[in-house]
């Protein structure tokens, strides 16, 4: 079930990371060529991560060491969207942080402060600084009146040693724990999508999201009425698929079916 032709047809792309790219460190096939084929080709495009460990900038050095050359521009993370939201509900206010450096750093240059006392908000991301004390006092803060808030709602992450734990099972305690239940940020919430489409300036139906979870990726861009694309190089397996109550409109093995042989300027697959 694909159609190259219009896949390759659209003149902006939504493309995630973990899965898609890369797992982990290890870059994954026809990921090279994809990148300068959208280069060669004129096409507009974002990487949209639910990750919120890295910055843009961290995420270009990162693609950089795999030997993609990708300017900062391009992403468009989990954090940053976080970051946005809470700024435009409550300006200048303060953020009990579970996560890496990234979101810290996004909520920071938003006007947040940190606050482990009395917060207007937990939010929670993914990372190493995920401990028992932290999330006592998460649960602590939200008893207190903080409102819940979850980076993405992933539930797992592929990476090289196999899948991972994600935001959505490290928030999952605090839930139970309080009976309050978080409110995700990242894909499939609509404002992703929304932030993604006006950051290329591209119309819905111009543009094209390739992803590898059907319950982020998929579900955002079926939401969001844009041309969907499954990649089966990350979490989701072929037969997953009949499972859910949506389905892509195209699954490819991964993005390096994509350049082919297309177009006089195309890299090699």
């Amino acid at each position: 079930m694909k159609n190259l032709e219009l896949i390759r047809g659209k003149k902006a792309f939504i493309i995630d990371m973990d899965g898609v790219i890369y797992h982990g460190n290890r870059i994954l096939k026809g990921a090279v060529d994809f990148v300068q084929w959208l280069d060669n080709n004129g096409k507009s495009y974002l990487f949209l991560t639910n990750s919120s460990e890295r910055s843009p900038l961290e995420l270009s050095q990162k693609l950089d060491r795999l030997g993609i050359t990708v300017e900062p521009e391009h992403f468009y993370t989990s954090a940053l969207a976080t970051a946005s939201f809470l700024a435009s509900q409550r300006p200048g206010g303060s953020v009990f942080v579970i996560g890496e450096p990234g979101l810290i750093q996004a909520l920071y240059d938003m006007g947040f402060t940190m606050n482990n006392v009395n917060p207007d908000y937990v939010v929670v991301g993914e990372g190493r600084g995920y401990s028992l004390e932290a999330l006592e006092r998460a649960v602590r803060l939200v008893l207190g009146g903080a409102r819940l808030i979850g980076t993405n709602p992933d539930l797992t992450g592929p990476t090289e040693a196999g899948i991972v734990p994600a935001c959505g099972s490290l928030v999952a305690p605090i839930e139970m724990a309080t009976g309050k239940k978080a409110y995700f940020v990242g894909k499939p919430n609509p404002l992703m999508m929304r932030h993604g489409l006006r950051r290329l300036n591209s119309k819905r139906e111009d543009t094209a999201i390739i992803g590898d979870r059907m319950d982020t990726d998929i579900a955002a861009g079926v939401e969001s009425e844009i041309e969907t694309v499954l990649v089966l190089s990350g979490v989701t397996a072929l037969e997953d698929i009949p499972s859910f109550p949506y389905q892509p409109r195209h699954i490819l093995e991964g993005v390096f079916e994509i350049p082919g042989s297309f177009g006089p300027d195309t890299a090699s697959g």
